[in-house]
């Protein structure tokens, strides 16, 4: 998926997190994308099947910051894993028929 951002191609990503299942966790990730104005396009989170853990999945624009954006994320305690796909990540792909 590849949109016109202020006159340059952009491409989204799709950041797939597993985390730890409690209150707060969906804050500190989202309050580190926002401390780094780092816009997130979409949220999608869903408990696993022991509800110990959580996944996440992120839409986000594609930019010189990700790689360190990435980094930071995975230095948060509650987050286990990140694995970032491209767009086309069926997830949202198929999220986006409800909302047209």
């Amino acid at each position: 998926m590849v949109i016109e951002r202020e006159t340059a191609a952009v491409t989204k990503v799709v950041l797939e997190l597993e985390v730890a299942n409690h209150a707060g966790v969906m804050s500190h990730i989202c309050g580190l994308f926002a401390r780094r104005a780092f816009n997130v396009e979409g949220i999608l989170c869903m408990p696993l099947a022991d509800a110990s853990r959580s996944r996440i999945w992120l839409l986000v624009f594609e930019d010189e910051r990700l790689e360190q954006m990435i980094k930071q994320v995975e230095k948060l305690e509650d987050v286990i894993s990140v694995v970032r796909h491209g767009a086309e990540h069926a997830v949202f792909e198929r999220l986006e028929t409800f909302f047209r």
